[in-house]
């Protein structure tokens, strides 16, 4: 692997911009890449995704086979006999707003962005580490190799949209898979926290707030007293209850016009975590009771009550990989072949591998380097995000083949 052209390859993908929906441009460069390597038009297909997503993009999942030679021993999803074990590496094109403008330079045994920007290595530099493995593994002779397929998945900053609308019969079966994306290349994520958001609206009555506040019910009043109450009782922030763990927040409040009139509407918008999937019903469930509750305690002076719509949906279920699933030994492997030493861990936020899971294709998360993401500091550790296209390389190589 020529260390030089591979950070070029990265320092190449972080300029181009690319917000969620708008990753055109990026899955062009790839596609151009690959052409340019001699994969052929049939091998490269974009999903459509973008037409099922609530975001119309520009641009679906690009999928990408690589049918190798075919051989080894039977796979695990039950593919007829000599078909060889079959490897799928992902990553997500899209960057969060604040990367839009990205200047990538390198600085010492980093990269950073030159501009006020943040860099983009979330998750440009995924992109850049398969797209590396691919390259290596074509230059070798692709059909010494099992079969692969690598993904490029869109949207996935504002809620794993591409990933949830993967169009699944261009993946095909696969047996062992790796999503590269944040943190440090040694550490292998087998699971992940599942995230329900919700948008809940106060109704009050309006009433002027100088002459006849008490013909009013404020939706604002309201609103205060249920965040004040979930608070008192432990259910925001960090929720510990009945040997039982989770998250809540509520991140957005929109509401009132002006200062004279009592607010007669207010609009929330929150989220639930868990990785105990009863947990995060409940912590949903007690944030209704509370705005139930609030808005029923405040009413006019002739006892109109204030009332709530609740909407909620679910934005990914947890998942967590047995620890002898055959994407997490291998993971260990190639991590050990680059003289690291391989940890497991799950996360506390979504990744594209709750929806993979979703859709049957089990993937263990793999760091590229990224620091400080989804900020102006954002930062890649160079040596880092170099092992970490050595792993995907191994991973679609001499650990496929092994793994046959």
């Amino acid at each position: 692997m020529d260390a030089d052209k591979t950070l070029a390859r990265f320092l190449e993908l972080a300029a181009i911009p690319g917000l969620s929906g708008d990753e055109q441009a990026v899955a062009e460069y790839l596609v151009r890449v690959f052409k340019e390597a001699g994969v052929p038009d049939s091998q490269i297909q974009f999903d459509a995704a973008e037409t099922r997503t609530n975001l119309k993009g520009n641009c679906g999942n690009l999928i990408v086979t690589l049918p190798g030679n075919g051989k080894g021993a039977e796979s695990r999803s039950g593919q007829e006999s000599g078909s060889g074990p079959r490897t799928m590496l992902s990553a997500h094109m899209d960057t969060v707003p604040i990367c839009v403008g990205s200047q990538p330079v390198v600085d010492g045994d980093q990269v950073r962005s030159s501009a006020a920007t943040g860099l983009g290595a979330d998750d440009r530099s995924g992109c850049a580490a398969i797209l590396t493995a691919a390259l290596e593994r074509l230059k070798l002779g692709d059909e010494k190799f099992p079969p692969a397929v690598i993904g490029f998945f869109v949207q996935e900053e504002i809620g794993l949209h591409g990933a949830r609308n993967l169009d699944v019969s261009l993946v095909g079966n696969v047996d062992r898979a790796f999503n590269f994306d944040g943190g440090a290349p040694e550490k292998v994520t087998i699971g992940a926290v599942g995230g329900e958001r919700i948008t809940i609206k106060v109704f009050g009555t309006p009433a002027h707030a100088g002459v006849a506040p008490q013909q009013g019910a404020s939706a604002i009043v309201m609103a205060s007293k249920a965040i004040a109450d979930l608070d008192q009782r432990g259910w925001l922030g960090k929720i510990e209850k009945d040997g039982r763990s989770g998250t809540a927040n509520v991140g957005v409040i929109q509401g009132g016009d002006a200062t004279n009139v009592v607010t007669p509407l207010v609009t929330l918008r929150a989220e639930a975590r868990s990785h105990d999937a009863e947990m995060r019903t409940r912590i949903v469930a007690e944030i209704r009771q509370a705005f139930q509750a609030a808005a029923e305690s405040v009413s006019t002076e002739s006892g109109v009550c204030g009332k709530i719509e609740f909407q909620t949906q679910v934005d990914y279920e947890a998942f967590r990989l047995g620890e002898d699933h055959p994407s997490i030994q291998a993971a260990n492997d190639a991590i050990s072949k680059v003289g690291r030493t391989p940890y497991c861990d799950v996360a506390n936020g979504g990744l594209d591998a709750n929806w993979l899971y979703r859709h049957g294709v089990e993937a263990v998360t793999l760091g590229c380097g990224q620091r400080n993401i989804h900020t102006i500091d954002e930062r890649l550790e160079i040596a880092d995000y170099l092992d970490a296209c050595r792993i995907a390389t191994w991973l679609i190589t001499e650990g496929a083949e092994s793994a046959g």
